[in-house]
């Protein structure tokens, strides 16, 4: 039969494998940010080398580059756009997901009142803080 490990232990345990875990994850979070930065630079210095020979994509011995273009949209007048999106039926503008903490307010304000389709997930978790 196996002893079993109290929960002081336990804790003690956790919070030491949490710290690790943290003091890791800014280790590397430093690392990346400086490897981020130099490729930044060289991606840069391609681009421009690019723009200056005119073209779109270009064959090297180590890879081939792709010069693409992406456009993110954006508001900066939500009310505004939710009007836009109504008055022209275009739901599509928006994307699928529900905002999780007014959708609780909602259902805790209205509980006779269930949207078709909401699907709800609970799960317990364990918190540990110290002391």
């Amino acid at each position: 039969m196996t002893e079993s490990v109290s929960l002081e232990k336990l804790t003690q345990v956790y919070i030491k494998m949490r710290d690790k875990k943290a003091e890791l994850a800014k280790e590397l979070e430093e690392q990346i940010g400086s490897i981020d930065e130099k490729m930044k630079t060289v991606k840069t210095a391609i681009l421009d080398q690019m723009k200056d020979l005119g073209v779109e994509s270009i064959r090297t011995d180590s890879g081939t580059v792709y010069r693409t273009t992406k456009t993110l949209y954006t508001t900066s007048d939500w009310e505004s756009m939710h009007k836009f999106v109504l008055e022209h039926g275009v739901p599509e503008l928006l994307e699928k997901r529900l905002q999780q903490t007014n959708t609780k307010v909602f259902l805790e304000e209205h509980p006779d009142l269930l949207p078709p389709g909401l699907n709800a997930t609970t799960e317990y978790s364990v918190t540990i803080r110290r002391k």
